[in-house]
């Protein structure tokens, strides 16, 4: 009988709504489209959740230092084969614990960032990873230079993302993967490189298909520049505003920035310094629904990113949607995008180039109006979630071909040292205790 006749059990391992990751988002955009051809079982370690999920799938808590594959088993809804997917990005404090489960049972990782040296730096840092572990790791991957660079960030004398383009560190996530899921062809190539043997698979990232969006957006009052997410140094944030501060002094703009910041009190400090703090608005994290209103008021987003993590983004897929133009840095996924769907700066000619697209929209607020458009027909396209539940059926069915009972190849060796906690499970919990 061919068991994929039968509605496969799917173990879902990932942050969720209201976590402040858009990780968290996509999983929810996707349930309905994956419930429907599969029984999804979504498991966190966060002790909330969106409980309009449950209108799809079983949702259960789970502790990643403890969970046995029987726990998953138990908990198995559908008739057919049960597949565990284990998402991994680059915030500790939501990926930390699921990266210490991927650690211990076999799955296939759902990798959403390349790099992921920020996220073991920073567990390190908070007592959620073991710093021996995550030097053993850069030492078996990057030799005696990833020794070095990895206590050397361990001491704070680099940073993570500095090294990100040499010793990225997913490999650290995939040691006891079945298989890998990626969104970006650099990903997959480069995990295809470092790890021939370990099955990877490309499906573009989705996003729900929202209504059509506003053919015009404002045309009188100040430029409306729109940057929003998670806000790290790589997202050019404080070269925006370098460059905003130099534009000419009849140039009327209004920034607005919502998401978290990962240090507002020197953004704070830099927008007193040009002299900026009347023009940018610095909101936090809001509510989806402002977002969504924002970005259709928007007439340029801003999306820049250096060093680019090997992630296609969420936050491109959300502009495309709500009919916005944006511009992109000419880095990793979005060096791939086509011409005509979104703006792109050289990272050597940021400035210049951004003066450029400033200016002109100044003088016609219509002017990314053939970009936003092109940007949305795209998105339609290629990012839908139903294809892409289909390819993770496809990826369920060639996973068991590989591994017919997935959860139930450890030995009882690896079970029996699974119910006993490692060193560094003990120390943390020595530390919070």
């Amino acid at each position: 009988m061919n068991t994929m006749q039968l509605r496969p059990t799917i173990h879902w391992v990932s942050p969720l709504p209201p976590a402040h990751t858009d990780i968290a988002h996509y999983t929810a955009r996707i349930m309905p489209e994956l419930s429907a051809v599969a029984e999804v079982i979504l498991w966190t370690d966060a002790h909330e959740w969106d409980v309009s999920l449950e209108r799809f799938c079983t949702i259960r808590h789970f502790d990643p230092d403890t969970a046995l594959p029987r726990d998953f088993t138990q908990a198995r809804r559908g008739s057919g084969p049960e597949i565990l997917f284990i998402h991994i990005g680059n915030s500790w404090v939501f990926h930390a614990g699921l990266m210490r489960l991927a650690q211990r049972i076999p799955s296939i990782v759902v990798l959403h960032d390349l790099a992921i040296q920020e996220l073991m730096i920073e567990a390190v840092k908070h007592v959620e990873w073991d710093a021996g572990s995550y030097l053993s790791g850069m030492t078996k991957w990057y030799g005696a230079e990833g020794l070095k660079i990895g206590q050397a960030c361990l001491d704070g004398r680099e940073k993570g993302a500095a090294m990100s383009g040499r010793m990225p560190g997913f490999e650290l996530a995939l040691e006891k993967a079945r298989a890998v899921l990626t969104h970006t062809d650099i990903a997959c190539d480069s995990i295809k490189a470092r790890l021939p043997n370990l099955p990877c698979y490309l499906l573009p990232l989705p996003f729900e298909v929202g209504p059509p969006p506003p053919l015009r957006r404002v045309s009188q009052g100040p430029l409306r520049l729109l940057q929003f997410g998670w806000i790290g140094p790589n997202r050019r944030l404080e070269q925006v505003l370098e460059a905003l501060a130099k534009m000419p002094e009849g140039f009327d703009f209004r920034l607005d920035v919502m998401g978290e910041i990962w240090n507002t009190g020197l953004i704070h400090e830099k927008l007193s310094d040009l002299g900026l703090n009347e023009r940018v608005h610095l909101h936090g994290f809001v509510p989806e629904s402002v977002l969504e209103n924002a970005l259709r008021q928007a007439h340029l987003v801003l999306n820049l990113r250096h060093p680019s993590m090997g992630e296609a983004s969420g936050s491109q897929l959300r502009i495309w949607n709500s009919g916005a133009a944006s511009v992109v840095t000419r880095e990793g996924w979005y060096a791939g995008l086509p011409d005509d769907v979104v703006y792109s700066v050289d990272l050597e000619r940021e400035r210049e180039q951004l003066h450029e697209l400033f200016r002109s929209f100044a003088a016609d607020y219509s002017f990314g109006r053939n970009v936003a458009a092109a940007g949305r027909t795209y998105f339609e396209t290629h990012h839908a979630p139903r294809p892409y539940a289909q390819g993770i059926i496809k990826l369920v069915e060639d996973t068991v071909s590989r591994a017919p009972h997935l959860l139930a190849l450890r030995s009882k060796t690896e079970l029996e040292s699974n119910r006993s906690l490692t060193m560094m499970q003990l120390e943390r919990f020595k530390n919070l205790t």
